[in-house]
């Protein structure tokens, strides 16, 4: 297949373009997400339907309503919409109100652009390439909507899930068998459940979410239940690393929560691409 497009370069290429265009996607799931959860959980706490404040009725949600600038509301022209270029040739800053575009835009797209090319340039284009590109989406949305919100959603955590397992039985996931995916799901959850159950009987306190169980379950069953020992180490080491630095520069007081999502997530992708080690 690399033949036919050119070679790697032209691999990296589609890979780059096809990943910022995920990215862009990506960003209106970090953003919208969040929001439309919560607009639902107060909606039916209420038993009435919440008003949302962008558009004078209810509906909010990942196609609705149109792209449109954050602060002041404002639509945004379909050239404002580019990936990557739209926040270069603006100068990070919004077309309407000049007011600063979060840096979360260019980053999630040229994080993606650069994963999805080496991921093609790594696995060829094939289905497993595909599956991986797919992971890799959902752990980046997961990994931003955590380090702004902490919540992983199920919405994002369960499906990714269920296609692991189905990904194993087609062959293409990293795991090596169905039975190994469903081990490593089930060993996924259990193992941050038990310890989170023991923090809390130890220390009366919570120590991490419910979606951290699920986002570890579903790298299970991505990965097969012999790379959990790996994704766990990993996590924490990263984990741990940030907190110290964190609190060396006094931007995590203690006893401050700390999302483990994205560590969860990056530790999860690395073994996912190079394997066990």
């Amino acid at each position: 297949m690399a033949e036919l497009l050119g070679g790697p370069s032209s691999l990296a290429l589609l890979g780059a373009l096809l990943g910022v265009i995920l990215g862009s996607f990506l960003n209106v799931v970090a953003h919208r997400l969040p929001r439309q959860l919560d607009r639902e959980s107060r909606a039916w706490a209420r038993d009435l339907l919440a008003l949302d404040p962008e558009t004078g009725d209810g509906t909010y949600n990942l196609a609705w309503p149109p792209s449109h600038c954050p602060r002041c509301k404002q639509p945004l022209r379909w050239f404002h919409n580019l990936p990557l270029v739209s926040w270069l040739a603006l100068r990070g800053q919004s077309a309407c109100c000049r007011q600063p575009i979060a840096l979360r835009y260019p980053l999630l797209e040229g994080a993606m652009g650069l994963m999805t090319a080496f991921l093609f340039l790594r696995f060829g284009l094939t289905v497993e390439a595909l599956a991986l590109v797919l992971l890799t989406g959902t752990l980046l949305a997961l990994a931003a909507i955590d380090g702004e919100w902490q919540l992983l959603p199920d919405t994002l955590t369960l499906p990714l899930l269920w296609l692991g397992l189905l990904g194993a039985v087609l062959g293409w996931t990293p795991a090596l068998h169905t039975s190994d995916a469903i081990i490593g799901a089930a060993a996924g959850y259990l193992s941050l459940w038990s310890l989170y159950w023991g923090h809390r009987l130890l220390t009366k306190r919570e120590g991490m979410g419910y979606g951290d169980f699920k986002l570890l379950s579903a790298g299970g069953a991505w990965l097969g239940w012999q790379a959990l020992p790996q994704v766990a180490l990993l996590a924490a080491a990263s984990g741990l690393a940030y907190a110290l630095t964190a609190r060396l520069r006094g931007r995590l007081d203690p006893g401050q929560a700390m999302p483990f999502g994205p560590f969860l997530a990056a530790a999860i992708w690395l073994t996912a691409v190079f394997g066990v080690r």
